[in-house]
């Protein structure tokens, strides 16, 4: 069964292929240069694993999303 995903742990590998999938349709059917935005999703990523800060979580976390802890202390 599919389930939506209710923390930002699990909403971010969604966004995060959502928006690769995205830029790599753009760079194929609007123009060559939406690649930089392919680059930029791929550099994000592995800035957010050295340092653990992402920008994406940050703002699921603004708009009301919870994190796994949040979820297991039912908050």
């Amino acid at each position: 069964m599919i389930t939506v995903p209710n923390s930002t742990e699990r909403a971010l590998p969604l966004f995060a292929g959502i928006m690769l999938l995205l830029s790599m349709a753009l760079t194929h059917w609007v123009h060559a240069d939406f690649i930089w935005l392919t680059g930029f999703i791929g550099v994000n990523l592995i800035q957010a694993a050295f340092t653990g800060f992402c920008p994406a979580t940050w703002l699921m976390h603004k708009l009301g999303l919870p994190n796994e802890r949040q979820l297991a202390q039912g908050k």
